[in-house]
């Protein structure tokens, strides 16, 4: 047995011998000839002269410098290679980088099930009417999360809560890119009244809840800026109606609209 394995070992071509006869003799088939491939090694001897050869076997060295040797010696050793016992190794590898991927994947997986702490105070933060708050965490949470739909739906309601009209309505408008589907909390709910009576806010929601290239134009006649200014003072009552404002802010807005 010791004696069929030493005798396999020396008749056995090597990867790395065959490269370097490539890259010192490619171009008059030695290689070739080292292989056993007699009629490859005669058909470079023909062509020895032209340089397309010179440049096959250069290419011929690399390959065999970069194949792999289980692969080499299949394709090269094939009397000395058990083809079962080559065929189980490579089966075993492959399950082996599926499992590694496998488990790749879990760990991910894993890691976007893990609670984020910034969404969960921000949110505690926000039924405690500290809003200021809630922004603050809400941002860092996108910094953990950037394409989170709910953590950018209560940034849109928290800006909403301290009228800042661009910064929820750019939230709002994320929210919705990214999945959210509830048009209708849009419309009702009372966090986001102060948007609703934003001059923008019909634009936005023709276009889907969805921001759009700011085209702003003066109007043109004096019946349509009084037109504006009923819609607006009719959002605003509908703001205290519901209590989401109380009286004294209601005249004080009022006041300053009239006087706009």
């Amino acid at each position: 047995m010791q004696t069929t394995s030493l005798t396999h070992s020396i008749f056995m071509k090597d990867k790395n011998i065959a490269g370097l006869l490539a890259l010192i003799f490619g171009a008059l088939g030695i290689h070739r000839f080292y292989l056993g491939q007699g009629g490859l090694g005669i058909a470079y001897l023909i062509f020895c002269w032209t340089p397309i050869v010179w440049l096959i076997a250069f290419i011929d060295a690399i390959l065999f410098f970069v194949m792999d040797k289980d692969v080499f010696d299949m394709k090269y050793n094939r009397r000395f290679v058990d083809k079962r016992e080559y065929r189980r190794n490579v089966g075993q590898e492959r399950r082996q980088r599926g499992q590694q991927q496998q488990q790749r994947a879990t760990s991910r997986s894993a890691q976007n099930r893990k609670p984020d702490p910034y969404l969960k105070s921000g949110v505690e933060k926000y039924k405690d009417f500290d809003f200021k708050g809630a922004i603050t965490d809400f941002k860092k949470s996108l910094g953990v999360r950037p394409k989170s739909i709910k953590t950018h739906f209560y940034l849109a309601c928290a800006y909403s809560m301290t009228e800042q009209a661009d910064e929820g309505f750019f939230h709002l408008d994320k929210a919705v890119q990214l999945g959210f589907n509830e048009p209708e909390k849009i419309k009702t709910m009372d966090a986001l009244a102060f948007l609703r009576i934003q001059t923008e806010y019909d634009s936005f929601k023709a276009n889907g809840f969805r921001l759009m290239a700011k085209n702003v134009a003066a109007p043109e006649t004096e019946r349509e800026m009084d037109d504006l200014l009923l819609v607006k003072l009719k959002r605003l009552g509908e703001l205290r109606d519901r209590g989401f404002i109380s009286e004294e802010e209601f005249v004080k807005e009022k006041a300053k609209l009239l006087r706009d």
